[in-house]
């Protein structure tokens, strides 16, 4: 990132203390709460991060290591969004359901300017969270200080986050559930535990997605990973453990966000 980004992110930051940070555990998210807690203080950010089956277990682990060994100021609250019929659903807009629940419940816990990890890259892709983000006074400070996902990976590297600069994008599990299809704790559970599988055997860094169809299972794997049958019948045999129907597992390259069907209502 230049310094010029550094230093106007700096300013958005001071005239907003003190700051609430939505934080997951992700790349943009973390980053933006080690600057904020390294140019203001602990008593100025606090960090909060919903849990959530939703949520990848290793994000919250990584979440908490953070905030030990840098006195981060973390509250781990339950946004409760699979509480709420209309995300359970699933339907084109899930997203906007989600963040609606999770900026309500970090409102209930706090006063504070409340910011999120959002950057410029992602204002080119549909996302109906920002709606709700606008609707509870969600600031966006890498979006005013125009930042990219390169250069927020490059603030990451500065700040002495190296490994987290370099984590492959991981939306929430839910992301993984084709639009329709009701979200489900077992569904989730599936995705993580199959996931966690796939990258057993491919290197925890691995571009890939267990997707859960109408058609059944897909495993998207990244440019360079081969498929391997033995491991389809592993995933296979863990989705009918968890019920889900029907459990045949097929192949794919990796494609963003293709669980995501914007003509489904």
């Amino acid at each position: 990132m230049s310094s010029s980004e550094r230093v106007t992110l700096a300013e958005i930051l001071q005239r907003s203390t003190p700051l609430a940070v939505a934080v997951s555990g992700g790349v943009d998210s973390v980053t933006l709460a080690a600057f904020a807690d390294e140019l203001l203080g602990s008593r100025n950010v606090l960090m909060v991060h919903a849990t959530s089956p939703a949520v990848p277990g290793d994000a919250r682990q990584r979440l908490e290591e953070l905030a030990l060994a840098r006195g981060w100021d973390l509250r781990c609250i339950d946004a409760g969004e699979l509480e709420d019929p209309r995300y359970v659903e699933n339907p084109v807009n899930r997203c906007y359901f989600c963040k609606a629940d999770l900026y309500g419940a970090m409102r209930r816990v706090t006063d504070r300017q409340l910011v999120s990890g959002t950057n410029l890259d992602d204002l080119g892709e549909y996302r109906p969270g920002l709606v709700a983000a606008r609707e509870a006074g969600v600031l966006h400070p890498f979006v005013e200080a125009r930042m990219t996902k390169r250069a927020v990976r490059d603030l990451a590297r500065s700040l002495g986050l190296a490994h987290v600069a370099e984590l492959p994008a991981s939306p929430c599990l839910s992301s993984r559930i084709e639009t329709g299809i009701p979200i489900s704790k077992s569904a989730l559970r599936f995705v993580e535990e199959a996931e966690g599988l796939l990258r057993s055997r491919f290197g925890r860094d691995a571009v890939l997605r267990c997707r859960v169809r109408a058609s059944g299972v897909v495993v998207e794997l990244g440019a360079g990973l081969a498929e391997d049958a033995g491991l389809a019948g592993e995933v296979s045999a863990l989705a009918r453990a968890f019920g889900i129907a029907p459990a045949d597992v097929m192949f794919a390259p990796y494609v963003n966000g293709s669980a995501f069907l914007r003509t489904r209502g």
